[in-house]
């Protein structure tokens, strides 16, 4: 027996070996859409790309690309699926001027936390509505949840907000859905990118602004200049971030190295989870303790118009078929994860 099992092994890793000889190496030209010395929301695929070098003994390989160094960010997606370049890092709901639906595959506003947007990916519909999605727009590319970060602050602002009369006629950059929220309320919103911001900010030309959680803006320096940080992020209680790959590479890949960049991307996402929750209280400390800032909690009552303002872009944006189908998928999903998390978990102050 001992014999018939030592001639099986060997059989299987002649057979593994053939397998690698055969597949040839690849390359991944990978333009990011945020600077990887931003801690959480750039340095993940930085992880991915020493980890795919190792995990496939050099048989893949990625060289990731600063933003603007090859592909400016909101091109990525068009530049990976003409093939212009064969990869890029980026976050979905940059083409929802394209594709209304691509912003539910990165935020939600009042959306679900990370555990439970991963058990909708990774278990529920969300992995393959997300193909669906790029399929049937026409984009030749392969797409992967590569990151996830937990939530980020609702914003950061030069004056204080003490009602929603505060916030009309203000200048604000905002991201994603969570800015047409703000639009409704009177906001005059923009998507800066984050270069950009601070000397929006520094000028005159923004009042206020959202980017990230606190650990990534100390690195841009809002603080400096807008000294009232409001909290809880309700526009994003959880961004997850993509690889795309063009569909062409992707379908050379043999099967072996499709698994390598899919099991990678899925160990990014815990880990950039992991980071992401364990940087912010430090840098929430050195805001009060050093810096001047001052932290707000939204209260109820501008919580709950800031839901209203929600339900009605959820009822605009529904009128597009695919926004419809996604988003009806994932409240009947959330529906049936409240059965649990409603019981499960302590609520916290």
């Amino acid at each position: 027996m001992n014999n018939i099992l030592k001639t099986v092994t060997a059989v299987s890793a002649l057979l593994m070996c053939a397998a690698m000889a055969e597949a040839k190496p690849i390359l991944l030209k990978t333009p990011i859409a945020f600077g990887s010395h931003l801690p959480a929301l750039g340095t993940p695929i930085k992880w991915v790309e020493e980890q795919l070098a190792l995990v496939s003994e050099g048989q893949l390989k990625m060289k990731v690309y600063e933003p603007g160094k090859l592909v400016a960010p909101l091109e990525i997606l068009d530049a990976v699926s003409s093939g212009k370049v064969n990869s890029g890092y980026a976050i979905s709901g940059y083409w929802a001027g394209k594709m209304p639906a691509a912003a539910i595959f990165s935020t939600v506003p009042f959306g679900p936390e990370a555990p439970e947007f991963m058990a909708w990916m990774y278990y529920g519909n969300g992995m393959k509505l997300y193909q669906k999605m790029y399929d049937e727009a026409g984009y030749n590319v392969h797409v992967e949840a590569c990151a996830i970060i937990s939530p980020e602050t609702s914003g950061w602002f030069k004056k204080e907000i003490k009602s929603m009369a505060d916030l009309k006629g203000l200048n604000m950059r905002f991201y994603g859905l969570g800015g047409q929220v703000m639009q409704k309320l009177g906001v005059s919103v923009s998507l800066l990118p984050g270069g950009e911001i601070f000397g929006a900010l520094e000028k005159g030309a923004i009042d206020a602004t959202e980017f990230s959680q606190p650990a990534i803006d100390q690195k841009l320096g809002f603080y400096k200049i807008a000294k009232h940080n409001y909290f809880p992020g309700w526009h994003q209680q959880a961004t997850l971030f993509e690889l795309l790959i063009n569909k062409d590479t992707w379908n050379k890949m043999s099967v072996n190295q499709q698994a390598q960049v899919s099991t990678t991307c899925k160990a990014s996402v815990s880990n950039s989870i992991a980071e992401s929750e364990f940087i912010q209280f430090d840098a929430m400390k050195k805001n009060t303790s050093q810096r001047g800032v001052i932290m707000h909690t939204w209260p109820d009552n501008m919580m709950a118009q800031f839901k209203a303002a929600w339900d009605e872009v959820v009822v605009e944006q529904s009128q597009d078929p695919m926004f419809k189908e996604v988003y009806a998928d994932l409240s009947q999903f959330r529906a049936n994860y409240k059965i649990w998390s409603s019981r499960a978990f302590i609520t916290r102050n």
